[in-house]
């Protein structure tokens, strides 16, 4: 059921390959507490996850993804070592190395013959691997006609090759096919760029892993409830050694645009909202002059409130720099199960609900970490 305090809820979902599982947990938790979004806005893996719940009936959603993450895990020839972090980290890493010579399935597939065979400015020569097993995948189970009739709103990121500018694919202005899906997944050099258009376009996250954007500058026209679900976390420790060197520049490269739109917008929807009080304490002959209408436009439509609730995956100690690429079942099972309680603890403290403070019309939460703000 929607949010009476709220009159839309967007999921928004971010980048980060197999971490994805979380998002599906995170929804299905929704699911269970009759918590429908209004708008999905995804980019990358979360673009994926976006579209199958668009393109599904609400009561078909949570087995929609259950049936992706079992399509594209593996058991491989063994069950993950559960009890010893050392035997599991050796597990996880075993499992990506299969992944980057085996790929996953009905995701993406080695190309063969490999990029380095195919003659320079050929669309085979741009990639490692070869994404069209995922256009089958989501023509399986994303209903198209759904998602263009608007029964929800999707909005999905991807970048020009050609220019480096960003774009969003909304329904709300075009009609959406498992191109512009593939197109927002589209990571080089792994996977290949995806023609729209007559337009080449790459995965979103080379300029923003958080599709929170398109959702603040677009949606805020009422009040809004916004569920921002990280793969990446910004807090970690200081690294020990290249590999984990790695893995922090993922956390910080990966997390930190989430940050950055999320204090710029408090902070500019904080000045805009005190340019529309000021505007409501002139007289209406002050109103009226030139300089304070082009200056009560830049204050917009601000006064509505927002409230942004952070949901983001934590790593588990026995987790690599390869852990976006690791597409085991089990990791991915733990992954699903982690979105779900971290979903299930902050649905249960709704504290989005509370009046905001007259001054702000914005509030920012991360219920699992029992503090109020980002990670």
């Amino acid at each position: 059921m929607p949010d009476p305090m709220f009159a839309q809820t967007a999921l928004v979902l971010q980048g980060g390959g197999a971490l994805g599982a979380y998002q599906a947990g995170v929804y299905e938790a929704f699911a269970a507490h009759d918590l429908e979004p209004d708008w999905f806005s995804g980019i990358s893996i979360g673009a994926i996850n976006a579209a199958i719940m668009a393109g599904n009936e609400p009561r078909r959603r949570v087995a929609r993804l259950q049936e992706f993450w079992e399509g594209v895990t593996s058991n491989f020839f063994m069950p993950a070592p559960h009890r010893i972090a050392e035997l599991r980290s050796v597990f996880n890493s075993q499992i990506a190395g299969l992944i980057t010579v085996y790929g996953a399935q009905g995701f993406f597939q080695p190309r063969f013959p490999p990029a380095i065979s195919y003659p320079q400015g050929s669309r085979e020569a741009l990639s490692i691997y070869d994404s069209s097993p995922l256009r089958d995948t989501l023509l399986k189970l994303v209903d198209f006609d759904r998602i263009n009739a608007r029964k929800s709103r999707i909005s999905l990121g991807a970048v020009g090759v050609q220019t480096g500018n960003f774009i969003y694919f909304d329904n709300a202005e075009r009609t959406i096919g498992p191109e512009h899906v593939m197109a927002s997944a589209a990571i080089p050099p792994g996977l290949p760029p995806i023609e729209i258009d007559g337009e080449l376009y790459w995965d979103g996250g080379l300029v923003s892993n958080t599709p929170l954007t398109q959702v603040l500058d677009r949606g805020p026209d009422r009040d809004t409830l916004i569920f921002q679900v990280d793969l990446f976390g910004a807090r970690g420790p200081v690294p020990r050694d290249l590999f984990e060197a790695e893995e922090r520049r993922k956390d910080i490269v990966f997390s930190s645009r989430t940050r950055l739109v999320t204090d710029t917008f408090r902070k500019t929807y904080a000045q805009c909202r005190a340019i529309q009080k000021l505007y409501g304490l002139l007289t209406p002959e002050q109103q009226q002059n030139p300089g304070v209408q082009a200056l009560r436009a830049l204050g917009g439509d601000s006064m509505h409130k927002v409230a942004i609730v952070h949901l983001i995956y934590r790593r588990k100690p026995y987790e690599s720099q390869a852990k976006d690429y690791e597409f085991s079942r089990s990791s991915m099972r733990d992954h699903w199960r982690a979105g779900f309680e971290d979903a299930a603890v902050t649905l249960a403290n709704p504290r989005w609900d509370d009046p905001a403070p007259d001054t702000d019309g914005i509030r920012v939460f991360d219920l699992t970490r029992d503090q109020e703000g980002p990670d």
